[in-house]
């Protein structure tokens, strides 16, 4: 049993859970999904999380959550996709008097990249590598030579008359109805200047729109590699979980 950890990944659409076997990567159960609320308040989350952890009967001692946010020492800096009253609120110990295990917590897009290298893609992988995972935002996680650079912020960066985010996630695909294509040139573009700054090896391309990478791969004219996730809208979850044993 001490080998598997419940993740659970909190995301401004969705939020998801699964218990993982942290030495494998692997899922033993079904993944579980819930809408976010669309007020999203420490209240209105919790209740979903539990729902999480009543759906899987979980009584094990450790909980992994990965959070859309700026996550320093357990409590959340930032809030962008979900309501703001999560800013500069203490994570982990509103879950702990909730919620009887050991909670972690994690920022989302880090999760993500954490599974990527130890599981997925970025395995193997040396000298920088960037994950940026494409959905109502743009998360970004950061590895120097197999070590985290958490807190990276790369969907904020300012760019044309906003933010990269605003043009290149999912969100921004969807609401201005692009052919891929025409996301795919949007994507470059951000890939660019963020090449610019940073000088990545390889790009790692994650959430649910890896899976449709070949539609727009053709796009891509970088210096770095640029690949899809292997774990998709998995690996949040299996990072999340993952975390938790390094704590």
């Amino acid at each position: 049993m001490s080998d598997l950890v419940l993740g659970i990944d909190i995301g401004g659409t969705g939020t998801k859970g699964a218990v993982v076997d942290v030495t494998t990567g692997k899922f033993v159960t079904e993944k579980i999904k819930y809408k976010t609320p669309e007020v999203s308040t420490p209240e209105a989350v919790l209740d979903v999380v539990k729902n999480i952890i009543n759906d899987f009967d979980w009584t094990g001692k450790k909980i992994g959550f990965g959070f859309p946010a700026i996550i320093k020492n357990g409590t959340a800096c930032s809030a962008a996709n979900i309501h703001k009253d999560w800013i500069n609120f203490d994570i982990i110990s509103y879950f702990k008097n909730a919620i009887q295990a050991e909670i972690t917590v994690v920022n989302d897009a880090d999760a993500a990249g954490l599974a990527e290298l130890l599981f997925g893609a970025a395995k193997d992988r040396k000298g920088s590598v960037l994950l940026l995972t494409l959905g109502t935002g743009i998360g970004s996680a950061l590895f120097v030579d197999g070590k985290m650079v958490p807190n990276t912020e790369f969907g904020h960066l300012k760019w044309k008359k906003s933010i990269t985010e605003n043009y290149a996630s999912n969100r921004a695909r969807k609401s201005k109805n692009l052919e891929w294509l025409e996301f795919g040139k949007e994507l470059n573009d951000v890939i660019n200047h963020i090449e610019l700054l940073l000088s990545p090896d390889t790009i790692i391309l994650g959430g649910g729109i890896s899976k449709s990478f070949e539609e727009y791969k053709e796009c891509f004219k970088t210096k770095a590699e640029v690949i899809p996730a292997q774990l998709k809208n998995n690996a949040g979850i299996i990072g999340a979980a993952y975390y938790s044993t390094l704590t």
